[in-house]
């Protein structure tokens, strides 16, 4: 049977990056959802992996960005008991999207959060099949100013200095992360002409030349989403 994964993409320059490498390696069938586009929301049946992108808009703000309500309204379904079936990953504002109609809350974290540092693997994450051989801490890359708190039954699987909640696992089925695996020079470079004003001094906000990172930091990044994307879809 054919594999089928769909996207959520809220800004041009936040696109799946190698997500897209991913899927095609594995035969998947690539749908997408562009709501700056106003693209429609898929029915269930259509889509057996779901992947939320990230964006700089908060999930609060509806009354800028109508397509949020209707995006949640979407994600709430997908979440109900009748479509377990279906694997969900969220990514920065994509997670924040997942907490949120888990019943957890979003909201401003203490810092922000731009650029590559590391975050570590909880007990929890460190026991757990899909974290098994990660390192702890990993390089990773953030951008946001927001956060989210653990929605009940979730599985906290790791944390960052600046970030309590980095990433969490429900039920095997939902995966919840603030950071980016995803990205590449190009898409870093997106983040930086489109989203300048994000950075500002800070203990934990690197400048442009750093945020540009090192390939060695890409690649490991790679190499380690692919592993997870693998293992999640075997949950």
């Amino acid at each position: 049977m054919k594999r089928r994964l769909h996207y959520i993409q809220h800004v041009p320059f936040e696109t799946p990056g190698v997500i897209l490498d991913w899927a095609k390696s594995r035969s998947y069938e690539v749908t997408h959802t562009r709501v700056f586009l106003d693209e429609p929301f898929p029915s269930a049946l259509d889509f057996d992996f779901l992947v939320l992108m990230g964006g700089p808009m908060s999930v609060h703000d509806e009354d800028q960005f109508p397509w949020l309500s209707e995006e949640k309204t979407f994600l709430k379904n997908i979440l109900g008991e009748d479509e377990e079936r279906i694997k969900i990953m969220g990514i920065c504002l994509g997670a924040q999207l997942i907490a949120e109609a888990l019943g957890a809350e979003v909201y401003p974290n203490r810092y922000k959060e731009i650029g590559w540092f590391p975050i570590e693997l909880t007990e929890a994450g460190k026991a757990h099949r899909l974290f098994r051989d990660w390192p702890s801490p990993f390089n990773v890359f953030h951008w946001h100013g927001e956060t989210f708190s653990l929605p009940q039954e979730a599985t906290h699987i790791a944390y960052s200095e600046a970030c309590e909640n980095q990433a969490f696992l429900y039920k095997d089925r939902i995966l919840a992360l603030q950071f980016h695996l995803e990205v590449t020079p190009d898409l870093v470079a997106g983040l930086i002409e489109n989203s300048a004003d994000d950075i500002v001094p800070g203990p934990y906000v690197q400048d442009p030349e750093a945020i540009k990172g090192q390939p060695e930091l890409y690649e490991l990044c790679h190499e380690m989403l692919f592993k997870l994307l693998d293992r999640f879809m075997r949950l």
